[in-house]
């Protein structure tokens, strides 16, 4: 089965800043994801899309919201769709016209699967954020008192443990961390904080 996209050009250069509504892309999470852990992967993965706009980069508003947005549904199709992974949320945010960048964000998530290179800052951070978010989380549910007192040297141990949570590419957080020119223990830190903040977000 190839996920492949084969194209480089997503959405409609005239719809910068279209996005759908906080209401609109959380309705579309919960119609399409029934998969109560995917749903949680991909919340805290707009959560820190979120947070890195936010604090890190100094966004506004309106375009932190894309970024969220992008990590919300990175993986909509993904529980029901597995074969059209990533074709049909992009064909769904296509048809409403919402903003290529988000649209390409999501497109650029997994490269060696979709064909598509991260360029963009949120490029970038969506394919970092994604797998470690995920071997981060695996971590917390093994310790007694989750992500509180987590520490970096802990995640670095499990990263070199090739059976721990082993569907997650080190080679992919690695290449990620290269491309956003961020450290790995920055990034690890970074998650820790932010994503134990909000580790119950995906319960409405």
């Amino acid at each position: 089965m190839s996920l492949q996209l084969g194209r480089q050009s997503f959405g409609d250069p005239s719809n910068r800043g279209n996005v759908l509504t906080r209401l609109e892309a959380r309705a579309l999470l919960h119609d399409w994801v029934k998969n109560d852990r995917l749903k949680l992967h991909m919340e805290q993965v707009g959560g820190l899309m979120a947070a890195w706009a936010k604090k890190t980069l100094g966004l506004d508003q309106e375009e932190t919201w894309k970024w969220e947005m992008a990590g919300l549904l990175h993986d909509a199709d993904w529980d029901q769709w597995p074969d059209q992974h990533c074709k049909k949320i992009i064909e769904y945010l296509e048809e409403k016209a919402v903003d290529p960048e988000i649209i390409r964000a999501i497109a650029s998530h997994g490269h060696l699967h979709f064909g598509v290179e991260p360029e963009t800052r949120m490029d970038k951070m969506l394919y970092a954020f994604d797998e470690l978010s995920g071997l981060i989380h695996a971590y917390s549910l093994m310790r007694p008192g989750g992500y509180e007192g987590m520490e970096l040297k802990g995640v670095l141990k499990r990263l070199k443990e090739k059976t721990f949570a082993a569907n997650v590419s080190r080679d992919d957080i690695r290449d990620a961390c290269e491309r956003a020119a961020v450290s790995l223990e920055n990034l690890v830190v970074f998650i820790i904080e932010h994503q134990g903040k909000s580790k119950n977000q995906a319960t409405d």
